[in-house]
């Protein structure tokens, strides 16, 4: 079914010219209101969320909903986005900004709030409109997510068609919308990313995550153990640059392990019961959805193994990587696959198989280390847009913590069949352009350059 797709563009174009001649004022402004609109109602969108969807927790669902309005305003405040962004004096440029126009925004189940809240603040800070098609099981968190925030823009005298989204979710809407607009962001799996690609309009993709992570020798592993705790079992694991596999020194292992034990997290080492997690988790070589972001005792009882009851994290030992075990494919659940290691090259090495083989390539790494020149090695050698160095991968996203742009969509690169290497910002949906004066400078003489 194909809803009249054309009239929710025109909504949107009509509406991204009635504020063409807004001041960054203005738009710092509305910004700073739809921001806060979520913020204040954090508590009813996170419930309503694991209502309709049965993915992640209520509670990490409100801090998602508290911590991204709350650190994009606090990113965005103080950004220049409207007219003349930048002088270089000593070039001779001076960069200005223009509005893409009307942005197609495809989100998914697993962030039904702060997927459309995080890209409308990112496309109004430069004066676009958006227009969302939410995942089918997650439209009427996503839709009363708009409607509070198109409520907002209406009473601070902005035209609320800037946030739009459609009533009926397919997957010929869909790409009916990604034609019709002027910019695409989707983030979800892989074959809706080749789509956008496919739409023929301009897109950022977000490739698959299952991010791996690196204990190095000489780390707390204490610190390393809490950290994993929070990375994995942040909503129910269904964070795409969440902890998927776990890399360890085999001479640390009873210290890891008891650590991770001290935490709560249950490590089940015997082969028979993580081909038992295995089968149950993947259906013919695919993550089973019926128990995606589920708790940890729902996937035990369907997997037959007993578990401890509120076990809110748990981990299996393998002694394999990739494709050798369907285990160390993305999972998006409460578990952290275990694998040991004996030098750091072998880790790193490991990493790298295991994102080529099963998944993640270009996405998020983690690394605990104390060691400047390994931290620079895995940099070089691991083939991902983010290493996240002591910290929850799952920071990738961009807190305050660390020096990367908050975002609800990161890119991987070509190496994850994406356009961009990074997070997708503000800067990524206007237009700069750069005027250009004459230089004062001695012109090149190539006579000299390559004399013989």
């Amino acid at each position: 079914m194909i809803t009249n797709i054309d009239e929710y563009v025109k909504r949107g174009r009509r509406a991204f010219e009635q504020i063409s001649d807004y001041t960054q004022e203005q738009v710092d402004k509305l910004v700073y209101e739809c921001a806060k609109v979520i913020y204040k109602n954090a508590v009813p969108l996170a419930e309503m969320a694991v209502e309709e969807t049965r993915l992640g927790c209520v509670e990490d669902k409100i801090a998602k909903n508290t911590d991204t309005p709350t650190v994009f305003w606090s990113y965005l405040k103080d950004k220049k986005s409207v007219g003349i962004i930048g002088e270089i004096p000593e070039q001779g440029i001076i960069e200005v900004a223009h509005p893409v126009g009307v942005i197609a925004a495809i989100t998914p189940a697993t962030n039904p709030t702060v997927t459309p809240l995080g890209n409308f603040l990112h496309a109004l800070k430069g004066k676009n409109a958006l227009i969302v098609s939410s995942a089918p099981r997650a439209q009427k968190t996503s839709t009363k997510t708009v409607d509070l925030i198109r409520e907002t823009l209406a009473a601070n005298g902005a035209p609320a068609d800037l946030l739009q989204i459609l009533d009926v979710v397919t997957i010929e809407n869909s790409a009916a919308l990604m034609a019709a607009c002027d910019m695409v962001l989707a983030t979800g799996s892989f074959g809706l990313t080749k789509a956008a690609y496919s739409s023929g309009t301009p897109a950022y993709g977000v490739g698959p995550g299952n991010p791996p992570v690196i204990l190095d020798r000489g780390y707390d592993v204490k610190k390393a153990a809490a950290m994993t705790f929070t990375a994995v079992g942040s909503d129910n694991g269904i964070l795409c640059d969440g902890d998927n596999l776990l890399l360890y020194p085999q001479d640390c292992e009873k210290e890891f392990f008891d650590a991770l034990r001290a935490e709560g997290i249950i490590i089940y080492e015997d082969k028979a019961e993580a081909e038992a997690f295995a089968k149950a988790l993947f259906i013919d070589g695919k993550s089973n959805p019926e128990l995606v972001g589920k708790d940890a005792n729902v996937i035990a009882q369907a997997a037959g193994v007993d578990m401890p009851e509120n076990t809110k994290v748990f981990a299996i030992k393998l002694d394999v990587v990739g494709s050798a075990n369907i285990l160390n494919k993305e999972i998006m659940g409460p578990v952290v696959i275990l694998k040991s290691y004996d030098s750091f090259e072998e880790a790193v090495d490991l990493v790298v198989q295991n994102m080529t083989e099963s998944g993640g390539v270009g996405h998020t790494a983690g690394l605990f280390s104390n060691d400047d020149a390994h931290i620079r090695y895995a940099g070089e050698k691991i083939p991902v847009a983010r290493l996240l160095v002591n910290q929850p991968s799952p920071d990738a996203w961009g807190p305050a913590t660390n020096g990367l742009s908050p975002a609800v969509s990161e890119s991987c690169g070509s190496w994850g069949n994406n356009i961009l290497c990074g997070n997708v910002d503000y800067i990524h949906l206007i237009n700069v352009s750069r005027i250009a004066l004459p230089l004062d400078v001695e012109v090149p003489d190539g006579e000299k350059i390559f004399a013989d």
